[in-house]
């Protein structure tokens, strides 16, 4: 039968829950980081999964999926980068770091995958 939603792809599972771990370590930052560098990548993070919805929904037009899916990896890259100030500032141990950065690295590979053959996720015209 196949994917029916956006919620059965791996690759939405593991963004989602990259996003809910990065919610959760982000408690622990610091006061004076919560308008700044907390909100960017709780938002950046989360935006991964709210774009592969919007692709999911898009995915009728190739061109419109692969637009949504460019914008889900440029978040991803900011999540990451987000995550490299996050440990080089001390908020998160090199270890946590590590496990964070290796997650949305594999989120980015099933990304470029969906994107250099986006054909078995679109709606074939009837």
């Amino acid at each position: 039968m196949g994917v029916q939603c956006a919620k059965e792809l791996i690759v939405y599972q593991k963004a989602y829950q990259l996003a809910m771990d990065i919610y959760r370590l982000t408690k622990q930052f610091p006061a004076e980081e919560r308008f700044a560098l907390v909100s960017q990548i709780r938002r950046s993070s989360r935006s991964v999964c709210l774009n592969l919805r919007e692709a999911w929904a898009k995915r009728r037009y190739e061109g419109h999926f692969i637009s949504k899916l460019m914008d889900c990896d440029g978040e991803s890259n900011e999540t990451d980068s987000s995550l490299d100030f996050a440990r080089d500032c001390g908020f998160i141990p090199p270890d946590e770091h590590a496990r964070l950065v290796a997650l949305n690295s594999e989120v980015r590979r099933m990304l470029g995958t969906m994107l250099s053959n986006p054909a078995p996720f679109l709606l074939k015209p009837n």
